[in-house]
């Protein structure tokens, strides 16, 4: 049995999509998405980056990648010649394991094979001399993640098995050239805890249990795959709301499915997660077998009424800290007409520009109220607004006028909806995206290959993206009015 460093990550992020890339059907993959093709590049220039200034003199070995034992050997023979820097190397060791799996008395071989982004000479004593090696991760992250350090003990062990002596420290170096040192006497045992789970799992194919978290599992490719399992299940986590430790405490009272939850009485698990927590999951599961919105039992505000209304939404890049895209619909009652307006960007230094004129238009409209759904809107326009001069009475006006629909709804409302999302939401009360497979995380990358390529139909994409979103939260905005109507 092979275990890979990229295996044991999968394992550590997700037990379940480590068993299914081992003995799931190829057929049951959905196609990757762009944004995870964006990521790998992304991680391969930070790489390239770090290699240029910090390493400049490396070495590679020669020995193509997918002959995985020869290249550890060529690898072996680098560190033995006291070369200062291996990149890509490979380090491989193999052993026999006692899994009581063979019933002819042999014992299974465990194979591991690691590929750290570096090993750097230092001083010290090794089996070669008076030299050892230390391996370096090189990780798109911005803060050393435990999957990061599993991995870094995981080339320490291998490391000694070769050179002798454990690398006196591990080194993770992150996004902006952070770095990071791994203390191996606190992840060593958790790297050999976490390898004999993740085989124990795949040698004895113990399935693991489906556990659907829309943030993490979006990008998976098995996600359709576990998704379906978990709608047939009616297993806990489609209901939002319920994180790991919630689930475990359900189960400990025989609350497994939605429909058994939304029987539940909270007071039967008041004591395990707290009265008011309890009854939020039991209405939110109730609203989901029934099929039906509920008012939560607080006071209603109502949302402001304007002749004229905006409905504001952003499309973003974080690795550029830009906002490339202003979208606005207006919505003139009086004048029963309705526009987009779409601040584009085309190149990223044009933030300042399109920033101005959503001011202008802003401006046009001091009384109408700024629909948007998420904090984020808000959090743009204080920082723009301050990158960019706009007088801080302007800026306190506009806040002003912000009405945040995601903050509204979760208050006020309890939705039939496996997500509180916009999507989810504007997709439950009838709303249809034009492109189907349209998501922020796709218009980051409709953006590159603009910057790219400069084909102007991903600037068109972009903008009819925005402008749905746009439209759906006008969509959600005039059900929250209809429905706590009569709660004003």
């Amino acid at each position: 049995m092979l275990v890979t460093d990229t295996l044991l990550l999968d394992y550590k992020r997700c037990q379940r999509r480590a068993y299914l890339n081992t003995h799931g059907s190829s057929e049951e993959r959905r196609p990757e998405r762009d944004f995870l093709l964006k990521l790998r590049q992304e991680s391969q220039r930070h790489i390239q980056e770090v290699l240029e200034e910090q390493f400049p003199h490396y070495r590679e070995p020669e020995t193509p990648t997918h002959f995985g034992q020869e290249r550890a050997q060529e690898t072996k023979t680098l560190m033995a010649q006291g070369v200062d820097c291996i990149y890509r190397g490979y380090l491989y060791h193999s052993l026999p394991v006692n899994l009581n799996t063979d019933n002819n008395g042999h014992l299974p071989i465990l194979e591991l094979l690691g590929h750290p982004h570096l090993l750097v000479k230092v001083a010290g004593e090794s089996r070669w001399g008076p030299w050892q090696y230390r391996p370096v991760s090189i990780q798109l992250g911005r803060r050393p993640k435990p999957e990061y350090k599993i991995l870094a003990a995981f080339y320490a062990q291998l490391l000694a098995v070769h050179q002798g002596p454990l690398p006196r420290w591990v080194e993770i170096i992150l996004r902006r050239g952070n770095s990071y040192s791994v203390d191996l006497w606190e992840w060593l045992p958790r790297f050999h805890q976490t390898l004999a789970d993740c085989v124990q799992t795949l040698i004895h194919q113990r399935e693991p249990e489906v556990f659907i978290s829309r943030q993490r599992c979006n990008l998976c490719h098995w996600y359709d795959h576990c998704y379906a399992i978990a709608q047939e299940q009616q297993h806990l986590s489609l209901v939002p709301g319920v994180t790991p430790s919630r689930y475990e405490s359900l189960q400990t009272v025989g609350v497994l499915t939605i429909d058994s939850l939304a029987r539940l009485q909270a007071t039967q698990v008041g004591e395990l997660m707290g009265t008011a927590i309890a009854r939020q999951l039991q209405q939110q599961a109730l609203a989901l077998v029934e099929k039906r919105a509920m008012v939560k039992e607080q006071k209603v505000y109502p949302l402001p009424r304007s002749p004229v209304e905006l409905y504001f939404d952003i499309e973003a890049e974080p690795e550029r800290n830009l906002d490339y895209l202003l979208g606005v619909v207006v919505v003139n009652y009086q004048e029963k007409t309705e526009n987009f307006y779409g601040f584009m960007a085309k190149d990223p230094a044009e933030e300042g520009l399109i920033w101005q004129q959503f001011v202008q238009l802003i401006e046009t409209y001091p009384d109408a109220p700024i629909y948007h759904f998420s904090e984020y809107e808000r959090e743009t326009i204080k920082r723009l607004g301050k990158l960019y001069g706009t007088p801080s009475k302007l800026r306190e006006q506009m806040l002003g006028q912000c009405v945040d629909l995601h903050h509204y709804v979760t208050s006020h409302v309890i939705c039939p909806v496996e997500s509180y999302s916009l999507k989810s939401l504007a997709s439950w009360l009838g709303f249809q995206w034009r492109d189907a497979q349209a998501s922020g995380d796709q218009s980051v990358c409709w953006y590159d290959n603009w910057l790219t390529t400069g084909d102007r139909q991903f600037l068109e994409l972009i903008l009819r993206y925005n402008e749905d979103d746009c439209r759906a939260t006008w969509v959600l905005k005039d059900w929250l009015t209809d429905f706590l109507g009569g709660s004003y």
